[in-house]
């Protein structure tokens, strides 16, 4: 079950209450691609969690915007998200501005997460890149006192800064910090992933016609489950999903505690 909130995050003016867990995200169907299994695992496991992502997806060679945001919501609801919002910045041009900054930390010091997930550091698409810079800088940000956002309402927020920041891997491969078996959530995972049925191979049916993308075909899904599989395998799961710790050496005082789970692979 979850542990106890700290003290200073309380809900916000607009009854917000905290996240345990927040995913940041270039496009719509990133985190489901990277990280659904876990964000549906943590659900289960009794935490709130919430997606913002900075984009539409407006540029897709597939769908429209607002095709996009339904299949979101649709996504959403498979995880168990207690929260998900779009920062509306444009497509193909997410800038590392300081009013692009400020929206983000807007949603950082809303949810109040200790934990938060990013876009990976090593990239194929320039959007993932650039919202990786844009995410690592907003969150420094927001735990400064004197970087100043507001609440709908006018009401000043107070700073916040995560306490441990992970990237999710995508398209390019790095080592691992931690993978999580996501072996229990693997079916759900998929079903969120196959929500946005405008990008993703759907078996043959209308929604696979139109120009064949990156993502769009059977052999990326086969893709998704290889690597899924391959992490897994290497902590003992059927599927795992890898994160890099941002913000290393994690620091402790109790080794045994800490490894005290047997290692279920030899």
């Amino acid at each position: 079950m979850p542990a106890p909130p700290d003290s200073d995050r309380r809900p916000a003016r607009d009854g917000a209450q905290p996240l345990d867990v927040l995913a940041l995200a270039a496009h719509p169907d990133d985190v489901e691609l990277c990280a659904g299994g876990t964000m549906c695992l943590l659900a289960d496991q009794g935490y709130r969690t919430g997606v913002v992502d900075f984009t539409r997806g407006e540029l897709g060679t597939r769908g429209t915007p607002e095709g996009r945001m339904q299949e979101a919501a649709a996504a959403a609801e498979v995880m168990g998200l207690a929260a998900r919002e779009n920062l509306g910045l444009p497509d193909g041009d997410i800038q590392n501005t300081k009013d692009n900054q400020r929206k983000v930390i807007r949603a950082v010091r809303r949810w109040r997460p200790p934990i938060v997930l990013v876009t990976a550091e090593r990239v194929r698409h320039p959007d993932h890149g650039a919202a990786t810079a844009l995410a690592v800088d907003a969150l420094f940000y927001s735990g400064l006192a004197k970087v100043e956002t507001f609440e709908d309402d006018g009401t000043a927020q107070q700073p916040w800064r995560p306490h441990h920041v992970l990237h999710y891997l995508q398209a390019l491969d790095a080592e691992p910090t931690f993978v999580v078996d996501v072996t229990s959530v693997w079916e759900r995972r998929m079903q969120a992933l196959l929500a946005y049925e405008s990008q993703f191979y759907q078996g043959g049916g209308d929604a696979d016609d139109g120009p064949q993308t990156y993502i769009s075909n059977p052999r990326f899904l086969a893709w998704v489950e290889a690597r899924a599989r391959t992490f897994g395998y290497r902590i003992g799961a059927d599927y795992g999903e890898p994160f890099v710790y941002r913000h290393g050496p994690v620091g402790v005082d109790d080794l045994v505690s800490v490894l005290s789970r047997e290692k279920p692979f030899r």
